[in-house]
């Protein structure tokens, strides 16, 4: 049997399989019922891993053994394979939140704020800084900067930045808005993507037109996180943010933007 590297591959990814499962389930589906030692023999997978191999193939619900000797396997038709995966993907994936969800207000998570709160209190101030690669992890930890904030936020970001985040902090915004926190968004509001987003946004945060097509965040005078690239040159997987916790920079910034910000349009009705 001879299986393309290409497809071996695709298999791992989307099923979360080793190379040695993928091996002996595509040489089972080539035979329909076999033995453990002739999938070996035509997956070239060694004969002592075949069995537990297909033991694990078995648990996930790739095959099933037919009892009697010598034991034999069956191959479950691929779309009933297909479905269920997605049934235990989804079963692991709620076990897993609730377990994450049980430590909510356990003494693991006091521990753990406690060692965080400590190891702070140690850190050098140069150390508070990183830099983000990639968009998602971009704005996974904006949010998270965004959401600790207790006073303001200001925010400078491009037509499609601005579309963005009201697809992804809207809500959050809303939370800030109820706890008092100032949010100000400067972004060029020239396609009408924008100006709806800005539209959206009414009365959650005050938003105004500006030319520039800056990127960056400011939270509280203190956080900065500023992105190094034009987001409509650059693949959102290769953008780029630093992240600093500097206070004497950050508020100096939002001097010059609130300088800035007096002369910028608010947005038609």
């Amino acid at each position: 049997m001879i299986v393309k590297e290409e497809l071996l591959s695709k298999l791992r990814r989307y099923f979360s399989l080793n190379l040695y499962e993928v091996k002996i389930w595509t040489a089972l589906l080539s035979r329909g019922v076999s033995t453990a030692g002739e999938l070996s023999d035509i997956s070239n997978v060694p004969r002592s891993r075949s069995y537990d191999v297909l033991e694990s193939l078995e648990k996930k619900g790739f095959v099933v053994m037919k009892l009697g000797k010598p034991i034999k396997y069956i191959a479950v038709p691929p779309t009933e394979v297909v479905e269920r995966v997605k049934k235990n993907t989804k079963k692991d994936a709620e076990d897993f939140v609730k377990r994450l969800d049980s430590l909510r207000n356990t003494d693991v998570i006091k521990e753990l704020e406690s060692l965080h709160t400590q190891g702070v209190e140690l850190v050098d101030p140069t150390d508070l800084s990183g830099s983000l690669r990639g968009r998602h992890n971009l704005y996974s930890h904006l949010e998270l900067t965004i959401r600790g904030a207790n006073k303001s936020v200001t925010i400078m970001t491009t037509p499609s930045g601005l579309v963005r985040k009201v697809d992804g902090l809207k809500p959050l915004f809303e939370k800030l808005k109820k706890r008092g926190v100032h949010v100000r968004i400067a972004a060029p509001l020239v396609t009408d993507e924008a100006r709806k987003a800005a539209k959206d946004l009414a009365g959650v945060a005050d938003v105004r037109h500006t030319s520039s097509r800056s990127r960056f965040v400011i939270v509280d005078s203190q956080e900065i996180i500023f992105m190094v690239m034009d987001d409509e040159s650059v693949h959102p997987t290769y953008d780029i943010g630093i992240w600093v916790n500097t206070p004497f920079f950050a508020s100096s910034l939002e001097q010059l933007f609130d300088i800035a910000w007096e002369a910028m349009k608010k947005p038609q009705k």
